[in-house]
């Protein structure tokens, strides 16, 4: 079991923009070492290569428009709107023709940059062609790292579905209710459970890396022992009256004998994530499990960060299968965690009593034009007094000429 100090080195961070600086200085690179060679023809250069990398996808995307009309114009798109949503689809799209134009301007304007007259057109229909069946065989395919970029950019993963449907389905729902749910418990178990820590006031919410769930906590560690169900929640949902919702009240064991009562449970879309490694057919082996796992994990701490019903409510533990040796790295877990809350969370002292009269109201005398004269005005007013508004009877004096008292030609003689 890592540190917590280590948790977030096993957390991938999204990808950043490392490879567009690699490519923009490559890029340079190359249009630098162009002009030195043959600067006369640099724009004729540039404007062919741009022309047979953008001709190649145009003309696979023709391809790709081929197969979309004949076979899937009704069951993908309806047949409405059918050639703005094909040509977007199948990467027709302006930014492309944009580009082939503007390259087609400047090899116009240019030049051909081949000694002989129609060799470049001859090149850019070649390429374009052989492109666009390399593209189709696979072998230009876009690479794992593409792909991943791709998913998590556009939230297609199986972990960012299962991390918002944890979240909309349950979190959202239980969250705001648990700290009623907690105060209602203890008002029952007084006796045998006189006070929680501040840390024990959350949700605990386990999530193993290898994403193997046992249904009972005592079952992995014998330091864990299931004490009580907090109160049902009666929520109607999807056409379910009253369904319920209830958490488990567990014991943790320290390594001193005393016992600690927090809220916990496994994230159950994990189930879900493991069962899917445990079938053929659904392309899912451990390494991706694991990849999920973790982007399950990041998406769900996002999603609960910016959830004001949800926010200090909850506690995420990623638990490490580095170290299942150990009998009791469940419930150290739990315990360092639970450490951890209770050394950086403090509540604050509730503000002081603010006086609404002023307190030395009695120790006043009176003018003889009938003003108040305040014997102690000397005291300082404590610092809780709410602001109060102080007007003057006194008529408005003009404000004084400036004095000169500063002599500057003193010394001399």
């Amino acid at each position: 079991m890592q540190c917590l100090r280590d948790q977030d080195a096993l957390i991938p961070q999204p990808r950043g923009d490392v490879p567009k600086v690699c490519a923009a200085a490559l890029a340079a690179i190359t249009i630098g070492g162009i002009m030195v060679l043959s600067p006369e023809r640099l724009f004729g250069w540039v404007a062919m290569v741009t022309l047979i990398l953008t001709l190649g996808p145009l003309m696979h995307g023709v391809c790709l428009m081929a197969e979309e009309i004949l076979h899937h114009a009704n069951t993908r798109y309806q047949g409405r709107a059918l050639w703005s949503q094909v040509l977007t689809a199948c990467g027709l799209g302006g930014k492309t023709l944009l580009v082939a134009g503007l390259a087609v301007l400047l090899l116009y304007l240019g030049g051909d940059p081949l000694p002989h007259k129609g060799q470049s057109w001859k090149l850019l229909f070649l390429a374009s062609g052989l492109y666009a069946l390399l593209k189709s065989l696979g072998v230009l395919g876009p690479s794992d790292v593409e792909v991943s970029d791709i998913c998590e950019g556009r939230k297609m993963n199986v972990a960012h579905g299962l991390a918002w449907s944890f979240y909309l389905g349950y979190l959202r729902l239980v969250l705001p209710r648990l700290e009623d749910s907690i105060t209602a418990f203890q008002a029952t178990h007084q006796a045998s459970c006189p006070y929680w820590g501040r840390g024990s006031r959350k949700l605990l919410i386990l999530i193993p890396l290898n994403a193997n769930i046992s249904h009972k906590l005592e079952d992995e560690d014998d330091n864990i022992h299931f004490y009580d169900n907090l109160p049902n929640n009666e929520i109607d949902r999807a056409g379910v009256r009253g369904r319920v919702y209830k958490h488990s009240v567990y014991r943790v064991v320290d390594e001193h004998g005393k016992a600690h009562e927090c809220v916990v449970e496994y994230a159950t879309p994990l189930l879900t994530l493991y069962k899917m490694s445990q079938e053929s057919s659904a392309g899912f082996g451990e390494a991706m499990r694991r990849q999920q796992v973790l982007l399950f994990y990041r998406t769900l701490q996002e999603i609960l960060d910016h959830s004001l019903e949800c926010r200090n409510r909850f506690k995420l533990i990623l638990l490490n299968d580095e170290h299942v040796d150990d009998p009791h790295f469940l419930s150290k877990a739990i315990l360092r965690h639970l450490e951890q809350q209770e050394k950086e969370e403090f509540c604050l002292t509730p503000p002081p009593h603010q006086e609404t009269a002023h307190p030395c109201a009695d120790t006043s005398i009176a003018q003889p034009n009938g003003l108040p004269i305040n014997r102690d005005w000397h005291r300082p007013e404590p610092m809780s007094r709410e602001p109060t508004l102080m007007f003057s009877l006194e008529q408005p004096l003009p404000l004084r000429e400036p004095v000169e008292n500063t002599d500057h030609y003193q010394g001399r003689t």
